[in-house]
């Protein structure tokens, strides 16, 4: 039986080129990294009949928001709350020794943006939070404590806003006078300083880099990457789909990196010493990205790209899983 759609506020990007790139119709457990609203979970769910499912998600919000498919799903679905990062953990908790296939879908969910009390999004008024755990420094508390300079770089490294630097003196500038608490105060402040293109507005980038650094998203995927190779089982597939050029470019060096064939190392890794088989095979020669008809239908489909890589039968590099190294190599791809 087909699970109902328990949420219509997310559409799943490149929904159909995901599941063909597991292999879900054949049948396997598969971990979906990145739960939201459940739209990736069940449509494998529903891919075969037989299938199971583990999803994650650091977002309590969305841990409750699943139990009803949890519920419907007959004990193939396992929801667990906690970071993509260690989503081999989080698998083998759950009595899974490895899987068929991950799917990992960055970014922050259409769930999130559209409740103004979250934070994430200038379109409403709101607490500048971000938080997606719901704990931890806000966006306010950056915003707020952060030096001038550390201020401009994150917007710059992050946001990749060539204003960055003058819009983190006007935000010093702007908290002599008390606290910057809003989302609404914040994209006013930035909209002075920044000339927005067509359709875009001019915070957005701002509002990026916030978002990326309260909750150490890069660092998060780089963790994440890593985990799935140590639980993919042989034939297994890692689908990984971005929304920005920073997400892309780490998801592309780690499969470059993996599938290069007797490689020492590479200028991400520490050379080993001794020549070593790739762990993964990538599936395409580029990304894939939505047709005319997807971004037409759902605008968040726009910037997507979708990659593809195959588990091979060597073991996970040694070093794999140092989550200190791994979110120091993202930073650095962030450059």
């Amino acid at each position: 039986m087909t699970p109902p759609d328990t949420d219509t506020r997310h559409v799943p990007v490149l929904l159909t080129e995901v599941l063909e790139a597991l292999n879900a119709s054949s049948g396997g457990t598969f971990l979906d990294g990145t739960f939201g609203a459940g739209g990736y979970t069940r449509a494998l769910l529903s891919a075969e009949p037989g299938n199971r499912v583990i999803a994650i998600d650091r977002d309590p919000d969305a841990i409750a928001g699943g139990a009803k498919l949890v519920e419907l799903s007959r004990g193939r679905l396992t929801l667990c709350h906690g970071r993509f990062g260690e989503l081999d953990e989080l698998a083998r908790s759950t009595g899974a020794a490895s899987v068929d296939g991950v799917v990992l879908d960055i970014g922050v969910s259409s769930m999130q943006l559209d409740e103004a009390q979250r934070g994430f999004s200038f379109r409403a008024d709101g607490p500048l939070d971000m938080r997606m755990e719901q704990a931890g420094p806000s966006a306010a508390d950056l915003v707020n404590d952060l030096d001038e300079s550390e201020l401009a770089d994150i917007i710059y490294q992050y946001g990749e806003e060539r204003r960055s630097r003058a819009i983190a003196r006007a935000l010093v500038e702007r908290r002599r006078r008390g606290r910057i608490e809003t989302t609404g105060e914040l994209a006013e402040i930035v909209a002075r300083h920044v000339r927005g293109e067509p359709g875009i507005h001019p915070a957005t980038r701002t509002f990026q880099a916030l978002r990326i650094a309260v909750n150490d998203e890069l660092g998060q995927l780089q963790e994440a990457l890593e985990a799935a190779e140590r639980i993919l089982k042989p034939g297994g597939r890692l689908a990984v789909v971005t929304f920005h050029s920073l997400e892309d470019r780490i998801v592309k060096q780690f499969i470059q990196d993996r599938s290069r064939r007797n490689a020492r190392g590479s200028r991400h890794m520490p050379d080993a010493g001794s020549e070593a088989p790739p762990t993964f095979t990538a599936v395409s020669k580029g990304p894939i990205v939505p047709g005319e008809r997807e971004t037409a239908g759902n605008p968040r489909a726009r910037s997507a790209k979708l990659r593809v890589a195959e588990r091979t039968e060597t073991p996970a590099l040694p070093g794999a899983g140092n989550k200190g190294a791994a979110a120091d190599r993202a930073r650095r791809n962030a450059r």
